[in-house]
């Protein structure tokens, strides 16, 4: 079982980061105005996005990808010592991944003309992936049920925090320069479109062969079969994939398998409390 700490009233896995960590990441780590960062809460479509800038970085060419583990190629910012090896390196751009609320991220970051990619999902489905992530993963508490992940999920008190406010802070970014948000519905809809979206928020323009091979190389199978991406080559002390693979489904809309109906209805309410000030609309608003 996964013990959590608490940083600023936010729980984190104790196995991924450290409090000292945390707190040189939001009050010392420099950031380059060069930096590119992929955010998202969890299971949300991160490793998606870390295949996608990893070969839009490599102007379409899968090599890093096949041969290179995604957690190198684009490293986690708040893992232990992550943040100060970071600093060390000045010899190349740096493509970093976070699940950080804005609040807590880089205070350095805020004054930059760093690029943030901001991915979110359907909080139904977001809760379905984390129910089955948190069983085979030990950076998570095995839930007892799905309705008790549910509750926790409702309030807030599972690392990272409230999806509500998770996704709510880093909206507050909305037509900066440096920020583009992304959902993983678009990615579904519409892979082709969002990859060029986003290389264009890079400033990378490819021809068709190019992105060709880019959407060729993220799909979801791919992915899946990519020993890189999939998290195979992590040990199962870590992740025990004969309980549930790292890379599912894919699909959008799975929580009607799992969410009863009167989960699905509380859940319509406490989004439509938490979130209906926001001038967003999202794909699975209404659905």
């Amino acid at each position: 079982m996964s013990e959590y700490i608490k940083y600023k009233g936010t729980l984190f896995p104790q196995l991924s980061t450290t409090l000292k960590d945390l707190n040189f990441l939001e009050n010392e780590f420099l950031i380059r105005d060069d930096d590119i960062f992929n955010i998202t809460y969890p299971k949300s479509g991160t490793t998606w996005v870390t295949e996608i800038l990893s070969i839009i970085h490599t102007n379409g060419d899968p090599t890093w990808c096949n041969t290179v583990p995604n957690w190198d190629r684009i490293p986690w910012l708040e893992s232990p010592d992550v943040a100060e090896k970071l600093q060390e390196n000045q010899s190349q751009q740096r493509l970093i991944t976070s699940h950080l609320a804005k609040h807590l991220f880089c205070k350095s970051f805020f004054g930059s003309k760093a690029k943030v990619i901001y991915t979110a999902r359907n909080p139904k489905d977001v809760l379905v992936s984390l129910y089955y992530f948190a069983k085979m993963s030990v950076f998570y508490e095995d839930p007892e049920s799905f309705d008790a992940l549910f509750k926790q999920f409702i309030t807030g008190k599972l690392p990272y925090g409230s999806w509500f406010d998770h996704v709510r802070g880093w909206m507050e970014m909305t037509g900066k320069d440096n920020f583009f948000f992304n959902t993983y519905e678009d990615l579904q809809r519409d892979l082709r479109g969002s990859v060029i979206r986003i290389s264009k928020f890079l400033g990378k323009s490819f021809d068709d062969a190019v992105i060709d091979s880019i959407v060729e190389n993220v799909t979801f199978n791919t992915m899946k079969k990519n020993n890189m991406a999939n998290f195979t080559m992590l040990s199962s002390t870590y992740m025990d994939q004969e309980k549930s693979p790292f890379l599912r489904k894919g699909v959008t809309g799975d929580w009607k398998n799992h969410f009863t109906v009167a989960q699905s209805e509380y859940f319509d309410q406490v989004y439509k409390e938490k979130m209906q000030d926001l001038c967003v609309k999202f794909p699975w608003d209404n659905n």
